[in-house]
């Protein structure tokens, strides 16, 4: 079985959606890192020092390859990643190898052949 890690960089308020869509659209978990900051083609605002723009979290998602264009898509549409500037972006990047997922490739197995 092959993988695809998506990469999901969005606004602290937005995780929660975007883990509960790409669950709904086959993801079996995610891995969130806290607090990120980015920075797009406009240089962050501050305030004496302190910067004005919202939290970003990083969302880490090893998912199977046929079904991460599919989830890529329908995580960019709750979070308005095309609608909004600045509301985030994803990535999805092809995976080598993978341990420690032996698990999830026994139930992706399964759901896979049964819509086969």
């Amino acid at each position: 079985m092959h993988f695809k890690l998506i990469i999901a960089f969005v606004e602290d308020d937005k995780t929660d959606l975007v883990l509960d869509t790409a669950r709904e659209n086959g993801a079996k978990g995610a891995t969130v890192v806290s607090n990120a900051r980015g920075e797009g083609m406009k240089q962050s605002k501050t305030f004496f020092g302190l910067t004005l723009e919202t939290q970003r979290d990083v969302l880490m998602m090893l998912v199977e390859e046929h079904l991460s264009r599919h989830i890529l898509e329908a995580i960019a549409k709750v979070a308005q990643f095309d609608n909004k500037p600045g509301t985030g972006i994803a990535i999805q990047i092809d995976v080598e190898d993978a341990v420690g997922v032996m698990h999830q490739v026994e139930q992706l197995t399964q759901e896979l052949e049964d819509k086969i």
